[in-house]
């Protein structure tokens, strides 16, 4: 089950409010009805991956425990060493377990069948949350949670387990204990939530389907593939891996502010930025903060000289990468992102903070977007017909008739999707605030406007999900 599914907006997530806000009188309650449909939705996928997750739950919240009660800081070291050894081992067994039998196949020949082991859902997302829970305990920064039932409603919140964000215990265990909700924090996150949805099923959705329109699976399709193809294929997927993760967030956001929590933002408009550096201060904040906060500092960060500062950073990078996915492409983008962060740091940095900001931007959107080349093609082949069909190096010419006709229709969603990635309609909308409520004096215009529009998102996110043929974009194109 997913957020932008018909089944989830209008009979998981109607029935888990109508419960929630109706029927659930005490706070006591209201976690009780959260933890029953968030164990719901992890069992959707598979009742056996529930098991996991209440083990690993368990761990931790026993972990906690002994940390916080031991009286040695040798005992604290070693609750915690074992803690964390078992939940990334755990990790690595479903998600890295295929990736490591597979390369170790195709070096000796053996194991003979490399046996295919499904990824529970959230897995990557719950671990990370579950481990800066414990190391909090564990540097004294929160207190450890002596309720089993509370941190597995931390883990387990539905909200964020399929693309975050990463939610750390300490931002919301108040909230978790005491939370409060009005009329208006349920209108901004029913606002926040169709916005999203729209943003997933309008925008991302159909980015996706261009993108996989000119852009063919195989070395081989992509040799035939024109230039113009690859380049508009790689601009489509670019709008769409940034509309669907931050439509996730938004979503993920909107859901917590609906019930009184305040998740932290996730994306910050990160195709804005002027700098790699920049980007990743924007682009999936709570992952990056994450591996800042937990591996990079407690690796010496940049305290222990330079030739350990870039080692910590290539760590940091190479499990960033690892992170994203169980393929030798993800490591390499990660591993791209800590090239040019370097190179910024030691070379390029007093020369971006001199250059117009509009030279330094192109020069970002530039190395993102052929970043997202090894992101989205796992083999090395594909990888490689990919860039030499962009340059003109596989004889196919720059565009064919097709390929013409394809662009030239969605020239006008191409233009909507690159404004929506941009602050544009966000000081458009707080214009039009300021306009009717400052300026005019005649607010109501606008608070109608604030109540129309997120029955308007979920009309048009309704359309787009039945079926392309209701697509809003269609009728705009040339």
């Amino acid at each position: 089950m997913v957020f932008s599914s018909l089944l989830f907006v209008f009979v998981f997530l109607t029935l888990n409010l109508i419960v929630y806000l109706f029927f659930a009188r005490t706070i006591r309650q209201k976690n009780i009805v959260m933890l029953v449909f968030s164990l719901i939705f992890y069992m959707w996928g598979g009742p056996r991956y529930l098991l996991l997750l209440l083990a690993m739950t368990a761990i931790c919240w026993f972990s906690g425990l002994v940390i916080e009660g031991s009286g040695s800081r040798r005992q604290r070291k070693t609750a915690l060493a074992v803690c964390c050894v078992l939940m990334l081992g755990l990790l690595g067994i479903f998600k890295y377990t295929g990736f490591f039998l597979e390369n170790l196949h195709g070096l000796t020949g053996f194991p003979k069948e490399v046996p295919n082991i499904v990824l529970p859902i959230g897995i990557s997302f719950y671990t990370f949350q579950l481990l800066s829970y414990v190391i909090d305990v564990y540097r004294e920064e929160i207190h450890a949670q002596r309720k089993y039932w509370l941190l597995l409603l931390y883990a387990s919140m539905f909200h964020q387990c399929i693309a975050g964000p990463i939610i750390r215990y300490r931002d919301i265990n108040r909230e978790i204990a005491h939370r409060t909700m009005d009329v208006r924090s349920m209108s901004e996150g029913i606002g926040r939530f169709a916005a999203g949805l729209a943003k997933k099923a309008i925008l991302a959705n159909s980015c996706a389907k261009v993108a996989d329109t000119l852009l063919p699976s195989g070395a081989e399709a992509i040799r035939q593939a024109p230039a113009a193809a690859l380049w508009a294929g790689m601009l489509f997927y670019m709008l769409q891996i940034y509309l669907d993760f931050s439509a996730y967030s938004d979503m993920a956001i909107g859901m917590g502010r609906m019930i009184g929590f305040h998740y932290k933002e996730n994306f910050n408009y990160p195709y804005t930025a002027v700098s790699v550096t920049d980007f990743w201060r924007r682009w999936h904040i709570s992952l990056s903060t994450f591996f800042r906060d937990y591996v990079y500092i407690p690796l010496g960060g940049n305290r222990k000289g330079e030739p350990r500062r870039v080692l910590n950073l290539f760590i940091v990078w190479f499990l960033t990468g690892l992170w994203h996915g169980a393929s030798w492409n993800f490591i390499l983008w990660g591993l791209y992102f800590f090239v040019f962060l370097v190179i910024e740091k030691y070379l390029l940095g007093p020369l971006l903070d001199k250059l117009p900001k509009v030279c330094s931007h192109v020069y970002l959107v530039l190395v993102v977007y052929f970043g997202w080349v090894l992101f989205r093609f796992e083999s090395l082949s594909e990888i490689g017909a990919v860039f030499q069909g962009m340059f003109g190096l596989n004889g196919n010419g720059f565009i064919n008739m097709v390929t013409s006709v394809q662009i030239k229709n969605e020239l006008f969603f191409l233009a909507v999707a690159v404004l929506a990635v941009t602050p544009l309609a966000k000081k458009l909308v707080q214009a039009w605030k300021e306009l009717w409520t400052k300026r005019f004096y005649v607010p109501a215009v606008y608070y109608v406007f604030e109540v129309l529009l997120p029955p308007a998102f979920l009309i048009l996110s309704v359309m787009a999900l039945v079926g392309d043929s209701y697509n809003p974009f269609i009728y705009f194109q040339f």
